[in-house]
């Protein structure tokens, strides 16, 4: 139904006027087709009476034996429009669908590909439910408004066909219709307006409600552990409510947009029909003459009906098309899509360079293994975002921002593997393969590097195993480990790995030290972790405090001279310290002390560790 070369680029969002043009013009010759073909269709509806008067008065009126040619030629007309009309609504519904369908199809394309652009920055920017409402609900709220222009046109150009028909039977009645139309869809406008402001916010309410309906079934297992899955349950039944009232409002304005689009060219068509009668019972117009002004009002009732709808249609898109602006803009300072002339993007360092964040002050040399350590893993966290250019700032690269180079240029040489990322369904060699090939080889080595080859062996079918989507046949420290080997087996040039042995033993995370570093020989890693064995086989040592660098160096070196430091990794070692140590019971979510190693086995029926 669509294009097989779509220009698959992200839509303007500048505006969702803009968005909603852009979208248009993207098949302008698709739309300029379904207005010829509309336009041709209304106006043959309005031809129908003009030429039922004809076979009345002419065929009927004149009752000689020669008007039954006339009659027959009037009916063979009128049969020949009749078929014309059928066949141009096959072509216009055709056409109509293909339109709908291409921009449905570019909305989705748009928002799967900015979620892809955003990686891990796409949860501070919407939530899931948002994501899956605007690709999917809201995507077939915008296609309707390039679906609507060729009705609205067909129903401009009907409107002109009949007002000027009627001014050949009775300029005073042809006055009534030029007057009366554009009365009626006056009335409506206050409404449309309406509809707007409440569509808005039930779609706002109705994101929100499948965000938490996601978080509801994620972490159903997490909640019935903590006992507040009746809390949850109750806050959900909560916002269900609220939501049933925002649609009861946006229902309301609905029936009353529907009411008026029927009962005003109702009362409209028995205005006009009033007056034709008197002026036929007067000898103003003869009896065919009425019958066509009682088709040529009745005809009209479509296109006032036409756009009432269209109107109700392009309020409701705006909403939709409003979120999905609001969605794909960029970050404050990043170009926006649509605007003209843009700057051109940077390029990126031709070799390894050095990367820096002038935020926290931290530099990594290229080829080397770099650990970051702060009481507060989310500042850690937050550092290897900014150097993989996940969220907005000024760190460099080769001393080039990152902000001004591509993104898609960033990828595919930095990647910054989250402790938290997806792990999609598969089987163990898909899922550890990522986008690349699914080399049994490789595969083994990356889950040998990862320490994680005991994960294939627990497996039933090893590496043709099915791995259910997030892991969740595998323990935490399985999906752990995974997550590792994947980002091992994308070779980037940079790997920045957040926390990527908070929920494995002391006995696997002195392996995964030791293999780590061999397997990124030569290239720039960044470890973010308060691990004393990851720690001491790091090139350098760079100590937050409060999010800046505090003191740089060797493990040992720091252990000596910097109080601070050697009391974290201490407490770290120890197992000690609250939030920051590591015991077995256990582990502290990011940002609100450091990670705790769990004890693991290899089974998927060893408890997860929740994190």
């Amino acid at each position: 139904m669509v294009d097989s070369q779509l220009n698959l680029a992200i839509p303007d969002s500048r505006g969702p006027k803009r968005c909603l043009l852009w979208m248009t013009a993207r098949q302008w010759r698709r739309v300029t087709l379904d207005t010829v073909l509309v336009s041709g269709q209304m106006a043959g509806l309005a031809l129908m009476p003009y030429l039922l008067a004809r076979t009345i008065d002419d065929g009927l009126g004149a009752g000689d034996s020669a008007a039954s040619g006339v009659l027959l030629g009037w009916v063979a007309a009128l049969l020949g429009v009749g078929v014309l009309n059928a066949w141009l609504g096959v072509l216009r519904h055709r056409t109509m669908t293909r339109i709908r369908m291409d921009t449905i199809y570019r909305t989705v394309h748009a928002v799967v590909a900015h979620a892809m652009r955003l990686g891990i920055a796409l949860p501070r920017r919407v939530t899931v439910g948002e994501a899956v409402t605007i690709g999917f609900g809201d995507a077939g709220v915008i296609a309707t408004v390039p679906a609507v222009i060729g009705p609205a046109i067909g129903a401009v150009c009907a409107y002109g066909v009949v007002a000027g028909l009627m001014w050949a039977v009775s300029p005073p009645l042809a006055v009534v219709v030029l007057l009366c139309v554009p009365l009626l869809a006056l009335l409506v406008g206050p409404l449309l307006r309406r509809l707007q402001a409440v569509e808005a916010t039930y779609r706002e309410r109705q994101g929100a409600l499948t965000a938490r309906i996601g978080d509801l079934v994620g972490g159903l297992r997490v909640l019935n552990g903590l006992g507040g899955k009746t809390v949850f349950a109750a806050r959900y039944r909560e916002d269900s409510r609220r939501l049933r009232a925002e649609g009861y409002r946006v229902g309301a304005v609905t029936s009353w947009i529907g009411a008026l689009g029927v009962g005003l060219p109702t009362l409209f068509l028995a205005v006009v029909m009033w007056l034709a009668a008197r002026m036929a019972a007067q000898g103003d117009i003869t009896v065919g003459e009425l019958v066509a002004v009682y088709g040529y009002a009745t005809v009209l009732v479509v296109p006032v009906s036409s756009l009432i709808g269209v109107g109700e249609d392009y309020a409701r898109g705006l909403v939709a098309a409003g979120r999905l602006v609001r969605f794909l803009r960029p970050a404050p300072g990043g170009p926006v899509p649509g605007d003209r002339d843009p700057a051109p993007p940077a390029e990126p360092p031709a070799g390894p360079a050095v990367l820096h964040d002038p935020e926290s002050g931290v530099t990594l040399a290229p080829g080397a293994l770099t650990a970051l350590v702060s009481a507060r893993p989310a500042e850690t966290a937050a550092v290897a975002e900014r150097l993989g250019r996940c969220t907005a700032s000024a760190a460099t690269w080769g001393g080039v921002r990152l902000d001004a180079i591509a993104p898609d240029r960033v990828r595919e040489r930095i990647l910054l593997a989250d402790n938290e990322a997806d792990l999609f369904a598969g089987t163990l060699a898909d899922v550890v393969a990522g986008a690349r090939d699914a080399d049994p080889r490789a595969v083994t080595a990356a889950l040998a590097a990862a320490a994680a080859r005991d994960v294939a062996d627990a497996l039933p079918h090893g590496l043709d195993s099915w791995v259910e989507p997030q892991g969740r046949n595998l323990s935490g420290g399985q999906r752990q480990r995974l997550r590792l080997a994947r980002a091992l087996r994308a070779e980037p040039e940079v790997l920045l790995a957040v926390e990527p042995t908070s929920a494995v033993d002391a006995h696997t995370e002195a392996a995964i030290a030791d293999r780590l570093r061999a397997a990124r020989a030569g290239r720039t890693t960044a470890v973010t972790t308060s691990s004393p064995l990851l720690l001491d086989r790091a090139d350098t040592v760079h100590f937050l405090v409060d999010g800046r660098v505090a003191a740089t160096g060797g493990h040992r070196r720091l252990l000596a001279e910097h109080p601070g430091y050697r009391r974290l990794v201490v407490r770290e070692a120890d197992g000690t310290g609250g939030g920051t140590g590591r015991g077995t019971g256990g582990s502290a979510g990011r940002g609100t002390g450091g990670s705790t190693h769990a004890h693991e086995a290899t089974g998927p029926a060893t408890p997860e560790t929740v994190r």
